[in-house]
């Protein structure tokens, strides 16, 4: 079930023979959706430039051994990204992932009280997210960080699009209950 378009599948051909034009070109249409995936999970720049770093590696690794995937190349892509993330998570102590976890929220105004506000709602967001389940954070993250539609978070999670709906929703609900209690 390969959803490549044709340029893509010449692009990924080109790849696979080592063809360095073509890696800079999937790395470069691709990259930067995937660095601001991690961005959001990880809520640090240099975090998420390595973990970018470390997605293509897979990228290229499983693209030369002609591994296949089953869903969209955008959506193998999130969920090498997404298993990059939670291997990083694993890996850091708990002080270290609640300095850094969540989603980045920018203020409206550039003025000082803004700018404090966002801050504070910044870490108030992360602190309600770190409290949903995994599946519920990568759900809001993709749809609303990511701006994808439900059939597509519903590829990348391996997922059917009434349960990506049911995760939206329960965890936006328990999120609204932790923000206002």
């Amino acid at each position: 079930m390969n959803s490549l378009s044709a340029s893509e599948e010449k692009l990924l051909a080109r790849a696979r023979s080592n063809d360095r034009g073509a890696i800079a070109e999937l790395y470069d249409g691709y990259a930067p959706s995937i660095y601001r995936y991690l961005y959001r999970r990880v809520g640090n720049a240099q975090v998420a430039e390595d973990l970018t770093g470390d997605v293509f590696v897979k990228v290229l690794e499983a693209i030369r051994r002609e591994q296949v995937w089953r869903i969209s190349f955008r959506a193998w892509l999130y969920r090498i990204a997404h298993n990059v993330a939670v291997d990083w998570f694993r890996s850091h102590s708990s002080d270290d992932r609640e300095a850094l976890d969540g989603l980045r929220l920018e203020a409206d105004t550039p003025g000082p009280s803004a700018i404090v506000a966002g801050a504070w709602s910044q870490a108030e967001l992360r602190s309600a997210l770190r409290k949903l389940t995994e599946n519920q954070q990568q759900v809001l993250v993709l749809r609303f960080g990511e701006g994808l539609k439900a059939r597509e978070v519903a590829e990348i999670l391996g997922k059917s699009v009434g349960a990506v709906e049911a995760l939206q929703h329960r965890g936006l609900a328990a999120l609204r209950d932790l923000l206002e209690g």
